[in-house]
């Protein structure tokens, strides 16, 4: 677990142009991770970003860093809604959803792809994801495209654009702190 690996992983979510990104980690101990997290939720809070674990197991992490206002707007989305209550979300809040998506990454033997509304991926696509299995897609980015593909194009090279720009700062010497915008 890295500074490195939440500009390399996460430009976008830090940048505010983007909910939610995910990384894997690996971790020596329990208590290495929750360090790790803490410190992070706490440098990062006043940006309006959090980080926690959606799964940890055998010193592998999933780690989700996200925007909780821009998921809060998500998850209030009717498409979204009910894309989710097909998949057991009871909840509407964050915390409700969120703790929905651990049990499912932790218990289902299969992977939960409406992940993707939880990562900002539009909603037309990650139905197409699912209903088409993965299948049949106009064009694949950082997400697999059923929907407006032009404006998806746009997106994925925004991204790879502030990507690009936060790994040069970073390594340059920018503080993560500094690269972070608050929203």
């Amino acid at each position: 677990m890295s500074e490195e690996a939440l500009v390399k992983y996460c430009s976008p979510t830090l940048a505010g142009i983007k909910t939610g990104s995910l990384f894997n980690c690996s971790y020596h101990s329990k208590a290495e991770l929750t360090s790790f997290l803490r410190y992070w939720n706490i440098t990062l809070r006043d940006k309006g970003i959090r980080i926690i674990p959606l799964r940890a197991k055998g010193g592998k992490a999933l780690i989700y860093v996200f925007r909780p206002s821009q998921l809060k707007s998500r998850l209030q989305e009717d498409e979204a809604r009910d894309l989710l209550k097909e998949h057991g979300y009871c909840s509407q809040s964050c915390s409700g959803c969120l703790s929905h998506l651990i049990s499912r990454l932790t218990q289902c033997p299969d992977f939960p792809h409406e992940i993707g509304l939880f990562l900002g991926y539009p909603c037309e696509d990650v139905r197409g994801f699912i209903d088409n299995k993965a299948a049949c897609a106009k064009c694949v980015g950082c997400w697999k495209v059923y929907g407006d593909e032009k404006k998806a194009q746009k997106q994925f090279e925004l991204f790879k654009k502030c990507t690009r720009i936060y790994q040069q700062q970073w390594v340059e010497g920018k503080p993560l702190t500094k690269l972070t915008v608050a929203r």
